[in-house]
């Protein structure tokens, strides 16, 4: 898969049943259909879709103001560690940019080493920690909250 045979659609509450798939091939508690397509329905949340040729992953954020988050991203297993995260997320960016944000804030699992290696790649630092965010069975896992400035204040 090479960057131009990828094309990046946006996102709507009709993909709501795609987005389910491509979250639950990623995450071990993913997101239903009826909570994407809610998300979707707010004015303020943005989402992309990553198409090569069949959907392969997503990212959803939401701006407020001038402060963004990203809310959740997946990317499909065969699709991984090939760049496309990087890709939706500098879409996700730039969008941001184009609306005001000032400042992109996200929650990564402490034990997701490949997320968080893409995020401060990006520029994120880690700015908090939230103890036994996740849940994974019987353990719990903690957020790493993260921070980024997008646009500079005049």
């Amino acid at each position: 898969m090479t960057d131009n045979t990828i094309d990046l659609i946006k996102a709507s509450a009709t993909h709501s049943s795609v987005l389910e798939a491509i979250h639950g091939d990623g995450f071990p508690a993913p997101w239903s259909a009826e909570s994407f397509s809610g998300l979707l329905e707010q004015p303020n949340v943005h989402g992309w879709i990553a198409v090569s040729p069949e959907p392969c992953g997503f990212i959803l954020s939401r701006t407020v103001a001038d402060e963004a988050e990203i809310l959740t991203m997946a990317v499909a297993g065969p699709h991984r560690c090939m760049g496309l995260g990087r890709r939706l997320l500098d879409n996700a960016i730039h969008h941001m940019k184009q609306t005001g944000a000032k400042t992109c804030h996200l929650e990564v699992a402490a034990d997701n080493h490949t997320a968080h290696s893409l995020y401060a790649g990006a520029g994120f630092t880690e700015t908090g920690r939230r103890r036994g965010y996740y849940r994974r069975s019987d353990v719990a896992v903690d957020a790493l909250v993260m921070s980024k400035t997008v646009c500079e204040t005049r």
